[in-house]
């Protein structure tokens, strides 16, 4: 399972809102890079793949590929609006190590 606090949903309907790409979703994945091995990757997509998992929450479709689904079962997306150090954070339990700047991780 993937969750999403209060501020990620407001923020992820506002931009969607804002893009007109209301019945869009949400795909969070992993690829691999990153200082510390793996990157997360956030994007808008129209529509699911075959294969992936999918969780509607509270609104917003969250679509993640199944090789992430393994790194990312779990985890937690939130937004901050702090001045510095706003933006997304992944929130993630199965990170054994992640980078400074939390891009990336290693499992």
């Amino acid at each position: 399972m993937i969750e999403l606090s209060e501020t990620t949903i407001a923020e992820v309907k506002r931009l969607l809102n804002q893009e007109k790409k209301e019945d869009w979703g949400l795909r969070v994945g992993v690829s691999g890079g990153g200082c510390s091995g793996l990157s997360y990757t956030l994007a808008f997509d129209e529509k699911p793949n075959n294969n992936d998992s999918v969780f509607d929450i509270e609104g917003v479709k969250v679509f993640v590929d199944p090789k992430s689904y393994l790194f990312l079962n779990g985890m937690v997306l939130e937004f901050s609006t702090e001045l510095l150090t706003g933006g997304f954070k992944f929130v993630n339990p199965n990170a054994s190590r992640s980078c400074a700047c939390g891009s990336s991780f290693s499992a």
